[in-house]
């Protein structure tokens, strides 16, 4: 297989991370591997040692008020870190701490900003008009919103922005999802896998079963499926690429 990549994927809370290593490495899959914590994003930079894994930099905005110390660690380790994520805002489990997420994640954008050439993986969950109100049309960066369930008018802003959005196998199985995807353009999709938090058949989705996405994606824009994989490839090269073309 090639032209396989995840622009989304819990490597830290793999079960069988030796195994699913060894998945990416053999099948070439390139993965950008989100942290939920600092702390978590040092341990694996020093852990793996991969040309088709990027270790991320997030602090997850489910956890930023029970682990709000870790915040100056971001702020610390931002300058370095070409990729960002997971980080956003979640208003369906913690809106109580909505007045801390909105805070940080506002400073993470205006420092991002200002760094530029940050490529931002988004969480979004019943926050996605408060999430692209903060970064706005002009961001000096890349943004990727991560498994997009927001309205149609709010997706409409985010795409007049230029936004990526991340699509995985749990879309394609809901009316939702679907309706979705076949609203995003197609310079502008990409694919993930946001495991381990994915099921097929009941069973966590692997990185060896993302040519299922490109399939599902293919049939709900009604497109060849060969055709649809070249075009996700292209998003991707467009998305990790700077002018040295360097992932």
């Amino acid at each position: 297989m090639d032209k396989l990549y995840d622009t989304h994927f819990h490597l830290d809370l793999q079960e069988s991370r030796d195994e699913i290593l060894d998945e990416i490495e053999r099948n070439k899959i390139y993965t950008i591997a989100v942290t939920n914590l600092p702390p978590l994003y040092e341990k694996l930079k020093k852990e793996i040692n991969s040309k088709y894994i990027k270790i991320v930099l997030g602090l997850h905005p489910e956890l930023i008020c029970q682990y709000s110390k870790y915040i100056p660690d971001m702020w610390r380790l931002l300058p370095d870190a070409k990729y960002i994520g997971e980080v956003g805002i979640d208003l369906k489990t913690q809106n109580e701490s909505k007045k801390l997420q909105i805070v940080f994640f506002e400073e993470l954008i205006e420092r991002c900003g200002k760094l530029g050439k940050k490529i931002l993986s988004i969480h979004s969950r019943m926050a996605a008009s408060n999430v692209i109100s903060i970064i706005g049309e002009d961001f000096n960066g890349k943004v990727i919103l991560h498994w997009y369930s927001g309205s149609e008018k709010v997706l409409m802003q985010a795409i007049n922005s230029g936004y990526y959005f991340s699509v995985n196998y749990s879309m394609l199985c809901s009316t939702s999802g679907r309706k979705v995807i076949m609203n995003i353009p197609d310079d502008k999709v990409l694919i993930e896998t946001d495991s381990p938090f994915t099921f097929m058949n009941k069973k966590i989705f692997r990185p060896i079963q993302i040519p299922m996405i490109i399939e599902g994606i293919a049939k709900i824009k009604n497109k060849n499926t060969e055709q649809v994989k070249n075009d996700l490839w292209n998003n991707f090269v467009n998305l990790i690429s700077n002018k040295q073309g360097h992932y």
